[in-house]
């Protein structure tokens, strides 16, 4: 037992665990969640994201030491984000006779998250850096933080709440797709998936594309266009306000 305290307190105390930990628990989860047929609430961030929080919690790990090695996957999510535009690129085609229509959509999709969540706040008299944290919600995280801090909320809440609105869109979104009867056609898949990358960003596009690569494909357009008028619009609507 002596050991194994020893042990302990040498990994937890190295960068090493952060990213052995990260690496095997998403593991075990995606392996989780093919076995249970891809559920939506089997989601593998959602319960990585659960069971790490846990062991920090049990553990009293600081957040910190734990993050020394996990920013190794941390600095992946660039790369990846940008990976999303290779099945754009051999849709060019087709995005070109649609750019106006996608455009259209994305400001629309955006404006109603941003408008909504800013309503909501006020509904219910939250402080106002909270309301202003919620703005941009439906954004990718690293992106909602600068945008939080450019109109004067607090960029590590508005973190939370991007990540919290992605989990929400990746486990509901099956449902309530299908609650409105969209269709599963190749049309039906694509505006599924740019209505999940409009409104869950990153963790929406990923179970888009383990759906269908049309539907992941307009799920990493949505995120984009999102990123752009969300840096640029969101601050000056509340510049002007």
């Amino acid at each position: 037992m002596a050991q194994f305290v020893e042990l302990w307190v040498y990994l937890s105390a190295t960068p090493l665990f952060g990213l052995t930990a990260t690496l095997v628990v998403y593991v075990l989860a995606q392996a989780a969640y093919a076995r249970l047929g891809h559920a939506p609430w089997a989601n593998p961030v959602l319960w990585s994201v659960v069971c790490i929080g846990a062991v920090l919690l049990l553990t009293r790990l600081p957040y910190p030491t734990y993050f020394a090695g996990a920013q190794f996957i941390h600095f992946l999510l660039g790369p990846a984000v940008v990976a999303l535009g290779w099945p754009l690129w051999q849709r060019r085609g087709e995005l070109r006779q649609r750019w106006s229509r996608l455009l259209l959509a994305a400001l629309a999709g955006g404006g109603a998250a941003c408008a909504t969540a800013v309503l909501l706040g006020r509904a219910l008299e939250l402080p106002n850096e909270v309301v202003l944290s919620l703005a941009p919600k439906s954004v990718t995280a690293p992106v909602a933080m600068g945008v939080a801090e450019a109109i004067g909320g607090i960029p590590a809440l508005s973190a939370v709440f991007a990540v919290i609105t992605g989990l929400v869109g990746a486990l509901s979104g099956k449902y309530l797709f299908d609650g409105l009867r969209i269709a599963r056609d190749p049309a039906g898949m694509r505006a599924r998936g740019f209505a999940l990358g409009t409104a869950a960003h990153g963790i929406g596009a990923a179970r888009a594309l383990q759906v269908d690569a049309d539907a992941g494909a307009y799920a990493g357009l949505a995120l984009g266009l999102q990123v752009v008028l969300a840096s640029l619009l969101i601050p000056l609507a509340f510049r002007w306000l």
